[in-house]
């Protein structure tokens, strides 16, 4: 690992480096640029367990080993994903049409990561900057500064011995917000990879710089009539565990149908889950969610759930997984109904399909547009329903949430850490943001003209009484 002893540098000496880098990697072919990535997905790979206990050991959330399986998203299933992908040069050549597109980087990328997923984030956004030729430079979140910047130190170690250009990879270990907000208004900066808080993603978009952001995702779980409820149960306990519920597109709240109410109860606690009274759901809501702040509270973001049931002074057995919230509004007055990243699921009986529709869009509404939803259901019909109704960029079926949005596991959707939440969510893309979303694209375009112009003269179109039918 790279261990040397970094001097203090300013905002514009990193990027006056990382702009120095960037001319460099800019003259890469495609087989210098894919030796490199090739270099850290194994370095990162290799690492996997190592990065995943240090961030469990730093920041206390979640399970070292679910970390484990986001570091293996983020490297192997990133890796094979881009790995084969054109990113010098020309991608395609339109002979017909006299079109040929070209690939050229954008330049140095100031990406910002989360405490939630600390190395596994920064080993998927070095990946696809170093895809695509871009010099990075990560601002890991406080909480996380020890294992992200041990994660980039791997990569960056790895891409030098690959023959990268120096400071294609740099890391701002400590950085006060007025720092952060120059980075990503800095004229170097080409463009903002921001993962993190509602404010920060904001100020992201607000840098003046291009941004690629996510918005927050209080994501609904639909349990239709023609659901099968064991599986669904499964599927939404595996997801909604997986490291304590710090993906961002796990599972908030169930909505059930009310044919399946009593079973999909009994399959829960069978897992270990605890149904809390209203009272219990009165303090657990205000050890869980700041309403003045209109935030989860971080104390229980990533916490085990007996944890989470002493904060709030409730007594659990101590093998519960997960706290089932019974509730019926939606909004800051309910606030179990919001975004919380930890294993807390609010619980919703509807009547019918049309009420369960009206309940996933209320709470989609409510912190969550653009960006996921969930149906369990073997009714294709409904399902094609639910997803034109729902303001989600994905529409996951019969999968687990969490490990469903990233992509790559349970279904074929891009493997990603960064997820785009469409003008729902404020962001630019629905998509699962990748190397192709790096990339400025160059199109040469020969002279060719149309022949639908070529066979009628100016006069054609100066003639008012020509309609278009008459063309």
């Amino acid at each position: 690992m790279v261990k040397k002893k970094r001097k203090k540098l300013s905002v514009d000496e990193v990027m006056g480096r990382a702009k120095h880098a960037a001319s460099i990697f800019k003259q890469f072919d495609q087989e210098q640029t894919d030796r490199i990535v090739k270099s850290v997905y194994e370095a990162g790979f290799k690492n996997r367990v190592y990065l995943a206990k240090l961030a469990h050991e730093e920041t206390k959330l979640g399970k070292w080993e679910d970390k484990v399986i986001k570091n293996v998203i983020a490297t192997q299933l990133v890796y094979q994903d881009i790995k084969d992908l054109k990113t010098v040069g020309v991608i395609s050549e339109d002979k017909e049409n006299g079109v040929i597109e070209i690939v050229q980087p954008l330049g140095p990328i100031f990406a910002v990561t989360p405490v939630t997923n600390p190395t596994s984030t920064v080993l998927f956004k070095i990946l696809i900057a170093l895809k695509s030729r871009n010099p990075i430079i990560i601002r890991p979140h406080g909480a996380a500064k020890k294992c992200s910047v041990e994660a980039a130190s791997i990569c960056y170690e790895a891409a030098l011995n690959a023959g990268a250009p120096e400071y294609c990879i740099q890391w701002v270990k400590n950085s006060t917000k007025a720092q952060t907000l120059e980075f990503m208004g800095h004229r170097k900066t080409a463009l903002v990879l921001a993962t993190g808080s509602v404010s920060l993603v904001k100020a992201a978009h607000s840098s003046g710089n291009p941004a690629l952001g996510v918005g927050p995702g209080n994501v609904p779980a639909y349990i239709g009539k023609s659901a099968d409820v064991p599986f669904a149960v499964e599927q939404i306990f595996i997801s909604k565990t997986f490291d304590n519920g710090t993906v961002c597109a796990s599972e908030q709240a169930l909505v059930v149908r009310k044919c399946h109410e009593k079973e999909v109860i009994e399959e829960f606690k069978k897992r270990g889950a605890y149904f809390l009274s209203e009272d219990e759901i009165e303090r657990v809501g205000a050890i869980s969610y700041n309403k003045e702040l209109k935030v989860m509270n971080a104390g229980v973001i990533g916490q085990p759930a007996p944890v989470i049931a002493r904060m709030a002074l409730v007594n659990v057995p101590p093998d519960t997984t997960l706290l089932i919230a019974r509730i019926k509004d939606v909004g800051i007055h309910s606030p179990l109904s919001m975004e919380i990243l930890a294993p807390i699921l609010a619980f919703y009986t509807v009547e019918s399909f049309e009420e369960g529709i009206e309940m996933c869009r209320q709470i989609n509404v409510h912190g969550g547009l653009g960006h996921t939803a969930s149906i369990f259901s073997n009714n294709e019909k409904k399902i094609r329903y639910f997803a034109s109704v729902m303001n989600a960029g994905r529409i996951l079926v019969n999968t687990p949430a969490s490990q469903g949005a990233l992509g790559g596991t349970y279904n074929m959707l891009q493997p990603s850490l960064t997820l785009g939440c469409g003008t729902g969510g404020k962001n630019i893309t629905t998509d699962n943001i990748s190397a192709r979303h790096l990339l400025n694209i160059q199109r040469i375009a020969v002279r060719k003209e149309n022949p639908c112009v070529e066979q009628f003269s100016q006069g054609t179109y100066f003639d008012e009484s020509i309609n278009a039918e008459d063309i």
